[in-house]
């Protein structure tokens, strides 16, 4: 498979929400309406440009080797803070889908929970792919130690 999400175009858009959960709502608040937001979207828009997606949790780890600023150990925003990421055949179908009738209060029912309010920034795919198999590593080892 050359990519994370199956037969997604070299030049798809990939659009990404940042949620940041309001005092008094829950991760299970955000995950059941995103959840009936997403399968909105995978039943309203598969045929209509819609790839795949995922939403992931900031777990509040810190990473200091892959990190430039300080030294944290923990994210002020763990369990508060989830982004939402889509992979859309292209800009317009992402807009046309968010216009839909149906998808406009799941939308609102998100927007509720959301303390930061909703900023939802489209990027165009540069480059995605899946790690290589324990023999295809090897190799490319072998070879980088070999021609390196």
């Amino acid at each position: 498979m050359p990519g994370l999400i199956p037969n997604f175009p070299y030049n798809g858009v990939v659009t990404v929400n940042r949620v940041i959960l309001k005092s008094g709502y829950t991760v299970d608040d955000l995950q059941e309406r995103v959840a009936l937001l997403c399968e909105n979207v995978k039943t309203y828009h598969s045929t209509t440009g819609f790839y795949g997606g995922f939403v992931c949790l900031n777990s509040g780890a810190i990473s200091n080797e892959g990190s430039t600023v300080g030294q944290a150990v923990d994210s002020e925003l763990k369990n508060r803070e989830a982004l939402v990421v889509t992979f859309w055949s292209s800009f317009e179908d992402h807009e046309e889908s968010h216009r839909s009738d149906t998808f406009q209060p799941l939308f609102l029912k998100v927007l509720e929970l959301c303390e930061n309010g909703n900023e939802e920034i489209a990027y165009e795919m540069l480059w995605s792919g899946a790690a290589y198999s324990p023999e295809e590593a090897a190799s490319a080892q072998e070879a980088k130690d070999k021609y390196s």
